[in-house]
Protein backbone atom coordinates (compact mmCIF):
# COMPACT_ATOMS: atom_id res chain seq x y z
CA UNK A 1 0.00 0.00 0.00
CA UNK A 2 1.49 3.45 -0.83
CA UNK A 3 2.81 5.42 2.11
CA UNK A 4 0.18 8.43 1.57
CA UNK A 5 -2.83 6.05 1.82
CA UNK A 6 -1.63 4.27 4.75
CA UNK A 7 -1.01 7.26 6.60
CA UNK A 8 -4.28 8.85 5.51
CA UNK A 9 -5.73 5.54 6.58
CA UNK A 10 -4.11 5.64 10.01
CA UNK A 11 -4.61 9.48 10.54
CA UNK A 12 -8.78 8.62 9.86
CA UNK A 13 -8.37 5.79 12.57
CA UNK A 14 -6.66 8.22 14.97
CA UNK A 15 -9.47 10.59 14.65
CA UNK A 16 -11.89 7.97 14.93
CA UNK A 17 -11.25 6.49 18.05
CA UNK A 18 -10.51 9.71 19.21
CA UNK A 19 -14.14 10.83 18.42
CA UNK A 20 -15.49 7.98 20.10
CA UNK A 21 -13.74 9.04 23.13
CA UNK A 22 -13.97 12.34 23.63
CA UNK A 23 -17.88 12.75 22.50
CA UNK A 24 -19.43 16.17 22.08
CA UNK A 25 -15.84 17.74 23.78
CA UNK A 26 -13.82 16.41 20.91
CA UNK A 27 -9.89 17.65 21.76
CA UNK A 28 -10.20 18.26 25.58
CA UNK A 29 -8.30 15.22 26.66
CA UNK A 30 -4.62 14.26 26.27
CA UNK A 31 -4.20 11.78 24.04
CA UNK A 32 -1.00 9.68 24.10
CA UNK A 33 0.32 9.68 20.18
CA UNK A 34 1.69 6.17 19.48
CA UNK A 35 5.05 6.05 18.26
CA UNK A 36 4.20 5.44 14.88
CA UNK A 37 2.42 8.38 14.18
CA UNK A 38 3.97 10.47 11.90
CA UNK A 39 2.96 13.12 11.41
CA UNK A 40 0.89 14.18 14.21
CA UNK A 41 -0.62 17.30 15.37
CA UNK A 42 -1.86 18.57 19.06
CA UNK A 43 -4.23 21.36 19.12
CA UNK A 44 -4.90 24.05 21.76
CA UNK A 45 -7.91 26.29 21.18
CA UNK A 46 -7.12 28.43 18.45
CA UNK A 47 -4.22 27.03 17.40
CA UNK A 48 -2.28 23.76 16.49
CA UNK A 49 1.25 21.67 16.59
CA UNK A 50 2.78 19.91 14.06
CA UNK A 51 4.84 17.67 13.86
CA UNK A 52 6.58 15.27 11.05
CA UNK A 53 9.94 13.28 11.52
CA UNK A 54 11.85 13.43 8.10
CA UNK A 55 15.05 12.56 6.44
CA UNK A 56 14.72 15.20 4.09
CA UNK A 57 16.19 18.69 5.83
CA UNK A 58 15.04 20.82 2.73
CA UNK A 59 12.05 22.43 3.84
CA UNK A 60 8.62 21.59 4.71
CA UNK A 61 5.68 23.12 3.05
CA UNK A 62 2.12 23.94 4.76
CA UNK A 63 -1.49 24.40 3.67
CA UNK A 64 -4.46 24.11 5.71
CA UNK A 65 -8.47 24.08 4.88
CA UNK A 66 -11.31 23.82 7.55
CA UNK A 67 -13.14 20.42 7.17
CA UNK A 68 -15.48 21.08 4.51
CA UNK A 69 -14.02 24.39 3.12
CA UNK A 70 -12.94 24.26 -0.74
CA UNK A 71 -9.99 27.02 -0.46
CA UNK A 72 -6.66 25.83 0.68
CA UNK A 73 -4.97 28.75 2.93
CA UNK A 74 -0.74 29.11 2.57
CA UNK A 75 0.58 28.04 6.41
CA UNK A 76 3.85 29.51 8.06
CA UNK A 77 6.55 26.58 6.64
CA UNK A 78 7.81 24.17 9.42
CA UNK A 79 11.28 24.30 11.37
CA UNK A 80 13.49 21.12 11.05
CA UNK A 81 15.59 20.50 13.98
CA UNK A 82 18.50 18.30 12.77
CA UNK A 83 19.00 17.09 16.31
CA UNK A 84 15.95 15.42 16.43
CA UNK A 85 15.29 15.22 12.81
CA UNK A 86 11.68 16.39 12.70
CA UNK A 87 10.05 19.43 11.49
CA UNK A 88 7.95 21.33 13.75
CA UNK A 89 5.62 24.43 13.49
CA UNK A 90 2.22 25.92 14.35
CA UNK A 91 -0.74 26.84 12.65
CA UNK A 92 -2.24 30.05 14.43
CA UNK A 93 -5.33 32.26 14.58
CA UNK A 94 -8.00 29.04 14.43
CA UNK A 95 -11.18 28.89 15.69
CA UNK A 96 -12.49 26.63 18.96
CA UNK A 97 -13.86 23.35 18.35
CA UNK A 98 -13.19 23.05 14.56
CA UNK A 99 -11.92 20.42 12.55
CA UNK A 100 -8.55 21.11 10.10
CA UNK A 101 -7.73 19.14 6.80
CA UNK A 102 -3.24 20.01 6.77
CA UNK A 103 -1.47 19.14 4.03
CA UNK A 104 2.47 18.87 4.22
CA UNK A 105 4.70 18.58 1.59
CA UNK A 106 8.59 17.31 2.40
CA UNK A 107 10.85 15.84 -0.21
CA UNK A 108 8.60 15.76 -2.71
CA UNK A 109 5.62 13.14 -1.06
CA UNK A 110 3.04 14.85 -0.15
CA UNK A 111 1.10 13.86 3.58
CA UNK A 112 -2.19 15.30 5.03
CA UNK A 113 -3.41 14.77 8.77
CA UNK A 114 -6.87 15.49 10.15
CA UNK A 115 -6.51 17.82 13.58
CA UNK A 116 -9.42 19.43 15.54
CA UNK A 117 -8.98 22.34 17.71
CA UNK A 118 -10.15 21.99 21.24
CA UNK A 119 -13.74 23.12 21.92
CA UNK A 120 -13.74 25.57 24.98
CA UNK A 121 -17.83 24.37 25.75
CA UNK A 122 -16.92 21.68 28.61
CA UNK A 123 -19.33 19.34 29.48
CA UNK A 124 -20.24 19.75 32.93
CA UNK A 125 -20.97 16.54 35.42
CA UNK A 126 -20.67 16.82 38.82
CA UNK A 127 -21.15 20.16 40.64
CA UNK A 128 -20.27 21.39 43.62
CA UNK A 129 -21.68 24.64 44.88
CA UNK A 130 -19.72 26.73 47.58
CA UNK A 131 -22.04 29.01 50.06
CA UNK A 132 -22.69 32.43 50.33
CA UNK A 133 -20.00 34.64 53.12
CA UNK A 134 -16.44 33.94 54.07
CA UNK A 135 -15.15 30.19 54.62
CA UNK A 136 -12.01 30.17 56.96
CA UNK A 137 -11.26 26.28 55.77
CA UNK A 138 -9.32 26.11 51.91
CA UNK A 139 -11.27 24.23 49.49
CA UNK A 140 -9.55 20.90 49.01
CA UNK A 141 -10.68 19.42 45.36
CA UNK A 142 -10.22 15.40 45.42
CA UNK A 143 -12.79 14.60 43.03
CA UNK A 144 -12.28 14.28 39.78
CA UNK A 145 -14.35 14.18 36.75
CA UNK A 146 -14.32 12.92 32.92
CA UNK A 147 -13.61 14.38 29.55
CA UNK A 148 -16.95 14.16 29.20
CA UNK A 149 -17.75 15.50 32.68
CA UNK A 150 -15.97 17.80 34.13
CA UNK A 151 -16.27 18.37 37.96
CA UNK A 152 -17.30 22.34 38.34
CA UNK A 153 -16.98 23.68 41.88
CA UNK A 154 -19.10 27.52 41.86
CA UNK A 155 -20.74 29.80 44.23
CA UNK A 156 -24.26 29.12 44.00
CA UNK A 157 -26.50 30.63 42.63
CA UNK A 158 -26.34 34.47 43.45
CA UNK A 159 -23.79 33.97 46.38
CA UNK A 160 -20.74 35.34 46.24
CA UNK A 161 -18.09 32.86 48.10
CA UNK A 162 -14.64 33.97 49.69
CA UNK A 163 -12.20 31.90 51.26
CA UNK A 164 -10.10 33.64 53.31
CA UNK A 165 -7.07 32.09 54.83
CA UNK A 166 -6.24 34.94 57.54
CA UNK A 167 -2.64 33.42 56.68
CA UNK A 168 -3.40 30.09 58.69
CA UNK A 169 -3.13 27.83 55.68
CA UNK A 170 -0.64 27.35 52.81
CA UNK A 171 -3.94 27.69 49.84
CA UNK A 172 -6.87 28.85 49.64
CA UNK A 173 -7.71 26.29 46.59
CA UNK A 174 -5.91 23.00 46.34
CA UNK A 175 -6.88 20.94 43.47
CA UNK A 176 -5.66 17.16 43.51
CA UNK A 177 -7.85 15.99 40.84
CA UNK A 178 -8.11 15.96 36.94
CA UNK A 179 -11.13 17.53 34.97
CA UNK A 180 -11.84 20.19 37.02
CA UNK A 181 -13.05 23.47 36.29
CA UNK A 182 -13.00 26.24 39.30
CA UNK A 183 -14.86 28.99 38.64
CA UNK A 184 -16.03 32.56 40.08
CA UNK A 185 -14.24 32.25 43.56
CA UNK A 186 -12.71 34.83 45.50
CA UNK A 187 -9.29 34.37 47.42
CA UNK A 188 -7.63 35.61 50.28
CA UNK A 189 -4.74 36.04 52.77
CA UNK A 190 -3.42 32.58 51.79
CA UNK A 191 0.32 32.32 53.38
CA UNK A 192 1.89 30.78 50.11
CA UNK A 193 -0.17 30.34 47.34
CA UNK A 194 -3.44 31.39 46.35
CA UNK A 195 -4.44 28.64 44.56
CA UNK A 196 -2.18 25.27 44.10
CA UNK A 197 -2.34 22.69 41.36
CA UNK A 198 -0.69 19.22 43.04
CA UNK A 199 1.55 17.57 40.71
CA UNK A 200 0.47 15.62 37.70
CA UNK A 201 -3.04 16.87 37.33
CA UNK A 202 -4.36 17.78 33.73
CA UNK A 203 -6.73 19.42 32.58
CA UNK A 204 -7.33 22.35 35.18
CA UNK A 205 -9.73 25.12 34.65
CA UNK A 206 -9.55 27.91 36.45
CA UNK A 207 -11.49 31.15 35.29
CA UNK A 208 -13.33 34.51 36.49
CA UNK A 209 -11.77 34.50 40.32
CA UNK A 210 -9.96 36.87 41.89
CA UNK A 211 -6.86 36.24 43.84
CA UNK A 212 -5.74 38.78 46.49
CA UNK A 213 -2.90 38.70 49.44
CA UNK A 214 -1.44 35.72 49.19
CA UNK A 215 2.31 34.45 50.17
CA UNK A 216 4.46 35.25 52.87
CA UNK A 217 4.60 38.74 54.26
CA UNK A 218 7.76 40.78 54.17
CA UNK A 219 10.05 42.68 51.70
CA UNK A 220 12.31 40.44 48.97
CA UNK A 221 14.33 37.74 49.44
CA UNK A 222 17.66 39.65 48.91
CA UNK A 223 16.59 41.80 52.05
CA UNK A 224 16.45 38.41 53.94
CA UNK A 225 12.47 37.17 53.79
CA UNK A 226 11.60 34.03 52.09
CA UNK A 227 8.85 34.86 49.75
CA UNK A 228 10.47 33.82 46.43
CA UNK A 229 7.84 31.91 44.11
CA UNK A 230 4.56 32.56 46.28
CA UNK A 231 2.13 32.71 43.45
CA UNK A 232 -1.33 33.25 43.01
CA UNK A 233 -1.65 29.91 40.67
CA UNK A 234 0.81 27.54 41.31
CA UNK A 235 1.10 24.59 39.66
CA UNK A 236 3.79 21.78 40.63
CA UNK A 237 5.84 19.51 38.64
CA UNK A 238 4.35 17.67 35.72
CA UNK A 239 0.97 19.51 35.70
CA UNK A 240 -0.56 20.44 32.21
CA UNK A 241 -3.39 20.69 30.15
CA UNK A 242 -4.40 24.20 31.94
CA UNK A 243 -6.63 26.58 30.87
CA UNK A 244 -6.22 29.50 33.33
CA UNK A 245 -8.77 32.25 31.76
CA UNK A 246 -9.99 36.19 33.08
CA UNK A 247 -8.96 35.87 36.50
CA UNK A 248 -8.15 39.05 38.24
CA UNK A 249 -4.75 38.63 40.05
CA UNK A 250 -3.69 41.44 42.32
CA UNK A 251 -1.54 42.67 45.31
CA UNK A 252 0.34 39.94 46.81
CA UNK A 253 1.81 40.54 50.73
CA UNK A 254 5.36 39.79 49.43
CA UNK A 255 7.23 41.94 47.37
CA UNK A 256 9.90 41.67 44.68
CA UNK A 257 13.22 43.67 44.84
CA UNK A 258 14.31 45.68 41.99
CA UNK A 259 17.85 45.48 39.99
CA UNK A 260 19.70 47.92 42.50
CA UNK A 261 19.59 44.78 44.89
CA UNK A 262 20.26 42.03 42.66
CA UNK A 263 18.22 39.43 40.39
CA UNK A 264 14.62 40.06 41.99
CA UNK A 265 13.06 37.49 43.73
CA UNK A 266 9.42 37.83 45.10
CA UNK A 267 6.15 36.96 44.34
CA UNK A 268 4.23 35.82 41.01
CA UNK A 269 1.03 35.44 39.35
CA UNK A 270 1.16 32.72 37.48
CA UNK A 271 4.20 29.86 38.18
CA UNK A 272 4.14 26.40 36.26
CA UNK A 273 6.96 24.16 37.37
CA UNK A 274 8.59 21.97 34.48
CA UNK A 275 4.98 21.25 32.83
CA UNK A 276 3.64 18.82 30.33
CA UNK A 277 2.69 21.41 28.44
CA UNK A 278 -0.75 21.96 26.57
CA UNK A 279 -1.42 24.65 28.25
CA UNK A 280 -3.51 27.91 27.76
CA UNK A 281 -3.14 31.10 29.83
CA UNK A 282 -5.55 33.77 28.42
CA UNK A 283 -7.71 37.15 29.61
CA UNK A 284 -6.11 37.48 32.75
CA UNK A 285 -5.05 40.86 34.24
CA UNK A 286 -1.87 40.73 36.60
CA UNK A 287 -1.03 43.91 38.51
CA UNK A 288 0.11 45.41 41.80
CA UNK A 289 1.51 48.48 43.12
CA UNK A 290 5.34 49.17 42.92
CA UNK A 291 5.83 48.46 46.08
CA UNK A 292 4.31 44.94 46.20
CA UNK A 293 5.73 43.99 42.55
CA UNK A 294 6.14 41.01 41.55
CA UNK A 295 9.46 38.92 40.18
CA UNK A 296 7.44 37.86 37.03
CA UNK A 297 3.87 38.03 36.29
CA UNK A 298 3.62 34.72 34.45
CA UNK A 299 6.78 32.11 34.70
CA UNK A 300 8.48 28.83 36.38
CA UNK A 301 11.11 26.90 35.86
CA UNK A 302 13.37 25.57 35.02
CA UNK A 303 14.54 27.67 32.36
CA UNK A 304 17.51 25.79 31.03
CA UNK A 305 16.09 22.41 30.30
CA UNK A 306 13.83 20.52 27.57
CA UNK A 307 10.75 21.24 30.34
CA UNK A 308 10.00 24.37 31.55
CA UNK A 309 7.31 26.57 31.60
CA UNK A 310 4.81 26.40 29.77
CA UNK A 311 7.35 24.11 28.00
CA UNK A 312 5.26 22.77 24.62
CA UNK A 313 1.90 23.06 22.85
CA UNK A 314 0.95 26.17 24.26
CA UNK A 315 -1.00 29.69 24.14
CA UNK A 316 -0.55 33.06 26.37
CA UNK A 317 -2.52 35.45 24.49
CA UNK A 318 -5.21 38.85 25.82
CA UNK A 319 -3.43 39.52 29.28
CA UNK A 320 -2.70 42.24 30.48
CA UNK A 321 0.35 42.18 33.08
CA UNK A 322 1.82 45.03 35.36
CA UNK A 323 4.14 45.86 38.24
CA UNK A 324 6.80 43.24 37.87
CA UNK A 325 10.61 44.11 38.43
CA UNK A 326 11.75 41.20 36.20
CA UNK A 327 9.60 39.07 33.25
CA UNK A 328 6.13 40.17 32.60
CA UNK A 329 6.08 36.73 30.36
CA UNK A 330 8.70 34.33 31.40
CA UNK A 331 8.50 31.34 28.47
CA UNK A 332 11.71 29.17 28.95
CA UNK A 333 13.08 26.08 28.53
CA UNK A 334 11.67 23.74 25.65
CA UNK A 335 9.46 26.83 23.92
CA UNK A 336 7.85 24.05 21.72
CA UNK A 337 4.83 25.32 19.90
CA UNK A 338 4.52 27.81 22.34
CA UNK A 339 2.60 31.07 20.83
CA UNK A 340 2.49 34.37 23.07
CA UNK A 341 0.36 37.21 20.90
CA UNK A 342 -1.70 39.59 22.09
CA UNK A 343 -0.60 40.75 25.44
CA UNK A 344 -0.28 44.05 26.72
CA UNK A 345 2.61 44.63 28.75
CA UNK A 346 4.06 47.43 30.58
CA UNK A 347 6.08 48.42 33.87
CA UNK A 348 7.85 45.47 33.97
CA UNK A 349 11.88 45.15 33.27
CA UNK A 350 11.69 43.06 30.38
CA UNK A 351 8.75 42.12 28.56
CA UNK A 352 9.24 38.62 27.32
CA UNK A 353 11.89 35.89 28.56
CA UNK A 354 12.99 33.42 26.20
CA UNK A 355 16.40 32.15 27.63
CA UNK A 356 16.39 29.25 26.70
CA UNK A 357 14.22 27.97 23.59
CA UNK A 358 15.66 24.62 23.65
CA UNK A 359 13.30 23.00 21.16
CA UNK A 360 11.31 25.60 19.51
CA UNK A 361 9.69 26.85 17.71
CA UNK A 362 8.14 30.06 19.25
CA UNK A 363 6.36 32.69 18.23
CA UNK A 364 5.91 36.31 19.43
CA UNK A 365 3.38 38.54 17.91
CA UNK A 366 1.29 41.15 17.94
CA UNK A 367 1.83 42.11 21.39
CA UNK A 368 2.06 45.72 22.72
CA UNK A 369 5.40 46.84 24.98
CA UNK A 370 4.71 49.72 27.12
CA UNK A 371 6.70 51.38 29.84
CA UNK A 372 10.14 49.63 31.48
CA UNK A 373 12.10 50.28 34.34
CA UNK A 374 15.14 49.08 35.44
CA UNK A 375 14.63 50.03 38.79
CA UNK A 376 12.65 52.18 41.78
CA UNK A 377 15.27 55.14 41.65
CA UNK A 378 16.61 54.36 37.61
CA UNK A 379 13.94 54.93 34.80
CA UNK A 380 16.16 53.29 32.07
CA UNK A 381 14.31 50.50 29.97
CA UNK A 382 15.71 46.82 30.25
CA UNK A 383 15.00 44.76 26.96
CA UNK A 384 11.81 43.74 24.77
CA UNK A 385 12.94 40.19 24.65
CA UNK A 386 15.18 38.54 26.74
CA UNK A 387 17.38 36.05 24.74
CA UNK A 388 20.59 33.89 25.92
CA UNK A 389 21.61 30.10 25.78
CA UNK A 390 23.48 27.98 28.27
CA UNK A 391 25.46 24.41 27.27
CA UNK A 392 23.40 22.26 25.60
CA UNK A 393 19.96 23.82 26.14
CA UNK A 394 19.23 26.21 23.43
CA UNK A 395 19.23 26.08 19.47
CA UNK A 396 15.24 26.40 19.10
CA UNK A 397 13.74 29.05 16.27
CA UNK A 398 12.44 31.96 17.64
CA UNK A 399 9.56 34.26 15.41
CA UNK A 400 9.17 37.38 16.16
CA UNK A 401 6.09 39.09 14.41
CA UNK A 402 3.92 42.27 14.30
CA UNK A 403 4.84 43.54 17.76
CA UNK A 404 4.72 47.05 19.11
CA UNK A 405 7.33 49.26 21.46
CA UNK A 406 5.68 51.89 22.83
CA UNK A 407 7.76 54.92 23.97
CA UNK A 408 8.49 57.29 25.73
CA UNK A 409 10.13 55.18 28.88
CA UNK A 410 9.67 51.95 27.21
CA UNK A 411 12.29 48.87 26.49
CA UNK A 412 15.54 50.54 26.00
CA UNK A 413 16.87 47.00 24.10
CA UNK A 414 14.78 45.18 21.75
CA UNK A 415 16.79 41.71 22.20
CA UNK A 416 19.22 41.49 25.83
CA UNK A 417 22.40 41.61 24.84
CA UNK A 418 22.84 37.47 25.06
CA UNK A 419 23.94 36.07 22.02
CA UNK A 420 20.67 35.47 19.35
CA UNK A 421 20.96 32.87 17.44
CA UNK A 422 18.16 31.26 15.13
CA UNK A 423 15.97 34.50 15.34
CA UNK A 424 13.37 35.90 12.98
CA UNK A 425 12.04 38.75 12.91
CA UNK A 426 9.50 40.92 10.57
CA UNK A 427 6.91 43.35 10.65
CA UNK A 428 7.97 45.22 14.34
CA UNK A 429 7.56 48.20 15.48
CA UNK A 430 10.76 48.57 17.62
CA UNK A 431 11.05 52.47 19.26
CA UNK A 432 13.83 51.52 21.11
CA UNK A 433 16.61 54.18 21.52
CA UNK A 434 19.04 51.37 22.40
CA UNK A 435 20.23 48.74 20.57
CA UNK A 436 18.44 45.59 18.38
CA UNK A 437 20.02 42.64 19.02
CA UNK A 438 23.56 41.45 19.98
CA UNK A 439 27.01 41.98 17.96
CA UNK A 440 28.28 38.85 18.87
CA UNK A 441 28.34 36.39 15.96
CA UNK A 442 25.42 33.60 16.21
CA UNK A 443 25.16 29.87 14.83
CA UNK A 444 22.42 30.08 12.90
CA UNK A 445 22.84 33.64 12.39
CA UNK A 446 19.13 35.68 12.97
CA UNK A 447 17.43 36.95 10.03
CA UNK A 448 15.50 40.64 11.16
CA UNK A 449 13.77 42.62 8.07
CA UNK A 450 11.18 44.55 7.65
CA UNK A 451 11.20 46.40 10.84
CA UNK A 452 11.00 49.89 12.20
CA UNK A 453 13.90 50.54 14.56
CA UNK A 454 14.46 53.73 15.85
CA UNK A 455 18.09 53.37 18.28
CA UNK A 456 21.35 53.66 17.47
CA UNK A 457 22.64 50.01 17.27
CA UNK A 458 21.29 47.23 14.72
CA UNK A 459 24.10 44.86 16.04
CA UNK A 460 24.36 42.15 13.73
CA UNK A 461 20.75 42.99 12.55
CA UNK A 462 20.72 43.85 8.66
CA UNK A 463 18.07 44.74 7.42
CA UNK A 464 17.16 45.27 3.36
CA UNK A 465 13.83 46.05 3.87
CA UNK A 466 13.74 48.13 7.51
CA UNK A 467 11.86 51.16 7.78
CA UNK A 468 14.42 53.41 9.04
CA UNK A 469 16.54 53.71 5.69
CA UNK A 470 13.98 54.72 3.81
CA UNK A 471 13.11 58.95 3.23
CA UNK A 472 9.40 58.76 5.11
CA UNK A 473 11.18 57.06 8.07
CA UNK A 474 10.37 59.21 11.17
CA UNK A 475 11.15 59.13 15.12
CA UNK A 476 7.42 59.09 16.36
CA UNK A 477 5.42 58.88 19.27
CA UNK A 478 2.66 58.76 17.69
CA UNK A 479 2.33 54.87 16.70
CA UNK A 480 0.76 53.51 19.91
CA UNK A 481 -2.57 52.30 18.76
CA UNK A 482 -3.62 53.02 15.21
CA UNK A 483 -1.17 54.28 12.65
CA UNK A 484 -1.92 57.32 11.63
CA UNK A 485 -1.95 57.39 7.42
CA UNK A 486 0.34 60.20 7.66
CA UNK A 487 2.54 61.88 9.50
CA UNK A 488 5.36 64.77 9.78
CA UNK A 489 8.85 64.84 9.83
CA UNK A 490 11.61 68.05 9.51
CA UNK A 491 13.01 68.41 6.47
CA UNK A 492 16.63 69.40 7.22
CA UNK A 493 18.31 72.19 5.23
CA UNK A 494 16.99 75.58 3.18
CA UNK A 495 14.16 73.88 1.31
CA UNK A 496 12.33 76.28 -1.80
CA UNK A 497 8.62 77.08 -1.35
CA UNK A 498 6.35 78.90 -3.42
CA UNK A 499 4.14 81.53 -2.06
CA UNK A 500 2.87 84.85 -3.90
CA UNK A 501 4.48 84.28 -6.80
CA UNK A 502 7.61 84.17 -5.30
CA UNK A 503 10.31 81.53 -3.93
CA UNK A 504 10.96 81.68 -0.65
CA UNK A 505 13.51 79.46 1.44
CA UNK A 506 12.22 77.92 4.87
CA UNK A 507 14.78 76.42 7.42
CA UNK A 508 13.83 73.29 8.51
CA UNK A 509 10.49 72.86 7.14
CA UNK A 510 8.11 70.82 9.18
CA UNK A 511 6.76 68.63 6.24
CA UNK A 512 3.49 65.80 5.77
CA UNK A 513 4.75 62.43 4.26
CA UNK A 514 3.34 59.10 4.44
CA UNK A 515 3.03 57.27 7.65
CA UNK A 516 6.46 54.66 7.33
CA UNK A 517 4.62 51.82 8.92
CA UNK A 518 1.77 51.65 6.29
CA UNK A 519 2.12 48.85 3.91
CA UNK A 520 5.61 48.70 4.77
CA UNK A 521 5.68 44.96 6.05
CA UNK A 522 5.87 41.55 4.38
CA UNK A 523 3.04 38.76 3.95
CA UNK A 524 3.31 35.92 6.74
CA UNK A 525 1.06 33.20 5.95
CA UNK A 526 -1.01 32.32 8.54
CA UNK A 527 -0.20 35.47 10.37
CA UNK A 528 -1.49 38.72 8.45
CA UNK A 529 -3.42 37.09 5.69
CA UNK A 530 -6.05 39.42 6.28
CA UNK A 531 -4.07 42.61 6.08
CA UNK A 532 -6.35 45.89 4.50
CA UNK A 533 -3.74 47.70 1.78
CA UNK A 534 -1.39 47.06 -0.52
CA UNK A 535 0.38 44.89 2.18
CA UNK A 536 0.59 44.23 5.84
CA UNK A 537 1.23 47.36 8.58
CA UNK A 538 3.98 46.74 10.56
CA UNK A 539 3.21 46.48 14.33
CA UNK A 540 0.39 44.69 16.16
CA UNK A 541 -2.31 46.87 14.40
CA UNK A 542 -3.76 47.07 10.96
CA UNK A 543 -5.14 50.00 9.97
CA UNK A 544 -8.98 49.79 9.25
CA UNK A 545 -8.70 46.16 11.21
CA UNK A 546 -10.53 45.51 14.18
CA UNK A 547 -8.70 46.76 17.50
CA UNK A 548 -6.65 44.32 20.00
CA UNK A 549 -8.52 43.59 23.18
CA UNK A 550 -6.94 42.57 26.55
CA UNK A 551 -8.19 41.49 30.10
CA UNK A 552 -10.85 39.78 31.14
CA UNK A 553 -13.74 41.87 29.13
CA UNK A 554 -11.87 40.86 26.15
CA UNK A 555 -14.60 38.50 25.18
CA UNK A 556 -17.61 40.11 26.35
CA UNK A 557 -19.32 41.91 29.13
CA UNK A 558 -18.89 39.83 31.86
CA UNK A 559 -18.95 39.96 35.33
CA UNK A 560 -17.60 36.96 38.38
CA UNK A 561 -20.00 36.91 41.34
CA UNK A 562 -17.09 38.50 43.63
CA UNK A 563 -17.64 41.68 41.67
CA UNK A 564 -21.34 41.97 41.97
CA UNK A 565 -22.41 42.02 45.59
Amino acid sequence: MPQTQSLRIFQWTQLFWLSVISGIAFGLIPVAIPEEANPNAVPTYECIGIYYRHDDPGGCAVRFRAAGAEAWRKALGLVYDPRDREYRGSLVNLKPDTAYEIELTCGGETVTLLSKTRSDQYPIGRITTLADGVSREPLVITQSGTPDAYHLIQPAAGAKATLDMMNAEDASVVIDADYVIVRGIESRNAARHGILIKAGRHDVVIEDCRITFWGRIGGPVSYGNEGNMDSAIYAERGAGRLTLQRNLIEDPRGASNDWETGHPSGPQGISLINSCGGNVIRYNEIRSTEDHGYNDGIGGGSNFSYEGSPNRDSDIYGNIISHVWDDAIESEGANQNVRIWGNYLFLTYQHIATACTSKGPLYIFCNVFGKSRWTHQNPLGGSLIKVGERDEFGGGRRFVFHNTALQPKGAFHVFSGHINPNTVTRNNIFDCPGRLTSSTPADPPGDYDYDLFTGMDRGAAREPHGARGKPAYIHSYGLEWYPAASTTKIQWGRVPFQKGGRTIEITDPVVTVPNPVIDAGEVIPGFNDDYMGKAPDLGAFELGGPPLKFGRRAQGDFWAPWELK
